[in-house]
């Protein structure tokens, strides 16, 4: 696993099940390729939500290049899709990029 704004970690199709599957805490997983700009412009907004929340959401990145095997298992069409995964299964998708204070907001009723 390697990390990015200190708090989002990379995970793999290999450890997907360890990291995101079976967390303790809901995961959000941002699918994401090295190509897509609105990715990157993400970056920042999931590294802040990710210091800020560090009690209830843990974020981690998955590049869907490298690691098709589970972005095809969850119909991951375009990037970047955030899907929040609790108690190891998908509880909310969101497609494309949106400012922090927006996906606080949609993530909310999702989080509890």
């Amino acid at each position: 696993m390697t990390t990015y704004g200190e708090a989002v970690a990379e995970v793999t199709d290999e450890d997907f099940g360890t990291e995101v599957l079976g967390a303790g805490l809901p995961v959000l997983v941002k699918f994401t390729a090295e190509w897509c700009g609105p990715c990157r412009q993400m970056r920042p907004v999931l590294g802040a939500i990710a210091a800020e929340e560090a009690a209830r959401l843990r974020i981690v990145e998955m590049d869907v290049d490298r690691n098709p095997g589970t972005a095809l298992r969850y119909g991951v069409l375009g990037t970047p899709t955030l899907m929040l995964f609790r108690g190891g299964e998908p509880v909310a998708s969101l497609v494309g990029a949106r400012p922090k204070r927006r996906l606080l907001a949609e993530l909310e009723d999702a989080l509890g």
